[in-house]
């Protein structure tokens, strides 16, 4: 049985390691989104559109369907932070672009969020792939 307990103890500590992280990243987030009268969604979705990009790829940034990023980019059209662009390669799509003053905010987004930026920087390219891989086999049984 001693074996079971470091066990257990094993796993729970890697779950509330687990959700330190999310818990950190999310504080992070919000508290660099706030002053710029942005949630964290909004905050994502305009980091995600640095360059232009369809608005299938800004929902899949958020985990959501494509329709319901269409209430985000309008909030942030709405506040002059991003704009919706021709799609060149699609004449039915559009992109969505961060504008100048989008940008302006995202450089501050990033500046506030060093660990939710790139919550893996104290990782190897190596130790990263080898966290992706456990958490994949963890997920997929």
């Amino acid at each position: 049985m001693p074996d079971e307990d470091v066990t257990l103890d094993m796993t729970a500590e890697v779950v509330d390691l687990i959700g330190a992280i999310t818990r950190r990243y999310a504080a992070e987030a919000q508290a660099a989104a706030t002053p710029h009268g942005l949630t964290a969604m909004q905050a994502k979705a305009l980091r995600a559109a640095r360059t232009p990009v369809p608005m299938r790829r800004i929902a899949e940034v958020l985990h959501t369907e494509p329709p319901n990023v269409t209430p985000i980019v309008d909030r942030l059209a709405e506040y002059g932070l991003l704009e919706r662009r021709p799609n060149p390669d699609d004449r039915r799509g559009k992109l969505v672009a961060a504008t100048e003053a989008g940008l302006a905010v995202v450089a501050d987004l990033d500046a506030r969020m060093p660990f939710a930026g790139n919550p893996l920087a104290p990782l190897t390219d190596r130790q990263r792939q080898a966290l992706r891989d456990l958490l994949k086999l963890v997920l997929d049984g």
